[in-house]
């Protein structure tokens, strides 16, 4: 398959279900090397199969964000596999809505280990093995700027997420790799046609968004073209959170 990313290796954590499989399809029809990390192996290797039915490539890794020795073998073995890492895209994340109350410390360092902590670990390995002109997307979410209740854990570690992805980008200049952030809205990953009339009217662009609305993001920031971009935060919602709305 010959395309924009044709023969660069690109690792996706979170890439078996929602957002991390649309993103994965888009690259694989644009001729990169997917490599889908993920803890849902059986999920994972069913897209690592529809991208290959595509004409794509791909490979299955199955990897704990949470845990350390996990992402730091993933990018061992992709780097040892294909020679060379060429994006990362930190997808893998979770939100438990739960009250503030009965929310437990054990929860808060769940989310922050698979949010957050596993973006710090996998940047920083990988970045030791990128080749000059690498690319970091990190998945952050609007809640970094606003929020509903309880959801104290997500919105935190999606804050630190848009956060730490300018301070990788000062840091990771000297080696030209740029490091930036997508804030998606609300995205349905499933039963899209049940959404509502209402639902799609919440937004300016008078639709609810897709997965491959912030696929789209990913490509456009990976692009070795985009070189210009750098440490920033892009919101793709729809115009959601620019919606001034009064209560009647």
């Amino acid at each position: 398959m010959s395309g924009k990313f044709n023969g660069q290796t690109v690792i996706i954590t979170g890439g078996a279900n929602g957002i991390g499989e649309g993103i994965a399809k888009a690259f694989g029809r644009q001729g990169a090397i997917v490599c889908l990390a993920d803890i849902d192996e059986e999920r994972g290797k069913k897209v690592l199969r529809q991208i290959e039915e595509g004409g794509g490539k791909a490979t299955f890794f199955k990897t704990d964000v949470r845990n350390e020795h996990d992402i730091i073998d993933l990018i061992d073995q992709v780097h040892e596999q294909f020679r060379k890492i060429d994006i990362l895209i930190n997808n893998a994340g979770k939100v438990i809505f739960k009250s503030l109350f009965e929310f437990t410390t054990e929860e808060w360092d769940d989310v922050m280990h698979t949010n957050l902590r596993s973006v710090f670990i996998a940047s920083r390995e990988a970045a030791r093995k990128m080749a000059q002109g690498g690319r970091i997307i990190n998945m952050a979410s609007t809640r970094a700027t606003m929020s509903e209740p309880d959801t104290q854990a997500y919105s935190a570690s999606k804050g630190g997420i848009v956060s730490l992805t300018h301070s990788l980008a000062a840091s990771l200049q000297p080696q030209g790799i740029r490091v930036n952030c997508i804030s998606p809205g609300w995205v349905q990953t499933v039963d899209y046609d049940q959404l509502k009339e209402s639902d799609h009217l919440q937004h300016w662009s008078n639709r609810v968004g897709k997965p491959e609305d912030i696929a789209k993001a990913c490509l456009y920031l990976a692009d070795p073209e985009n070189d210009f971009i750098n440490g920033q935060n892009i919101v793709v919602d729809g115009g959601m959170t620019r919606k001034m709305i009064y209560e009647e």
